[in-house]
């Protein structure tokens, strides 16, 4: 079995997509020699597909999913986990606000707990983003009682069967950690790097942003309620 698979999910990336697949591509090579890349295109409506099918063709440890229409951010991470065929899956943005290198600061880690996430300590990004973020981060723990850092940090590391226990719909993405705690998996964060975004895509205003997230916290409180865990008798 493959070591490790490095997702990213993918929307309308041409300028940046070699720029992504070498950036991947040269952090594993120096760390590990059993690895894929899966990249999931979202539907894009640019170049990216024969920009991603050319790679592929180039590059053996190179999968590549292409939707039909664009799904979101959730469906795309999603399919890329469910297709990876690696023990450790990690997750990565295609936007490159963090670095691929820093997957290897979340490994040791691996050893003793189910689910690392990353935690961006220095944010580069202009200070109104920032304290929406902030704010988006603490609505969110209010609600689901969780109380991590950088929820929506895009660099994760998770083991295979933390990945096979999601069931996932739209907008969960953002809640990977708190799903995994629910499924009876341990988590935790650790420091990484934030290069800060380099190019559009998954973009979403202001309002869009609480509102949904809200939603989405209330959603995943209720549920975190509603949580059956049993143990069988002798097992």
């Amino acid at each position: 079995m493959i070591r490790l698979s490095v997702v990213a999910a993918l929307y309308n990336k041409e300028n940046s997509i070699r720029q992504l697949y070498d950036s991947i591509k040269n952090a594993m090579e120096s760390r590990t020699e059993s690895y894929e890349i899966v990249f999931v295109n979202d539907g894009s409506r640019d170049r990216s597909v024969g920009i991603l099918d050319e790679i592929a063709r180039s590059d053996s440890a190179v999968k590549v999913i292409h939707f039909e229409k664009n799904c979101g951010q959730t469906a795309a991470i999603w399919a890329g986990m469910k297709a990876s065929g690696g023990e450790l899956i990690a997750l990565l943005d295609a936007d490159m606000q963090t670095d691929p290198r820093d997957i290897f600061r979340l490994m040791p880690f691996i050893e003793r707990v189910d689910f690392v996430n990353g935690k961006r300590m220095d944010r580069k990004a202009p200070l109104l983003r920032r304290t929406l973020l902030r704010l988006i981060n603490g609505i969110r723990n209010f609600l689901t009682g969780d109380s991590l850092y950088d929820a929506q940090c895009p660099m994760k590391l998770m083991r295979r069967e933390v990945a096979e226990s999601f069931h996932l719909y739209s907008g969960m993405h953002r809640y990977l950690p708190t799903l995994a705690k629910m499924n009876g998996f341990s988590v935790i964060e650790v420091s990484v790097s934030h290069q800060g975004g380099r190019d559009g895509g998954y973009r979403y205003g202001a309002f869009n942003r609480i509102f949904v997230g809200f939603m989405d916290a209330v959603v995943i409180g209720r549920l975190q309620k509603r949580v059956i865990h049993y143990r069988i008798k002798g097992d």
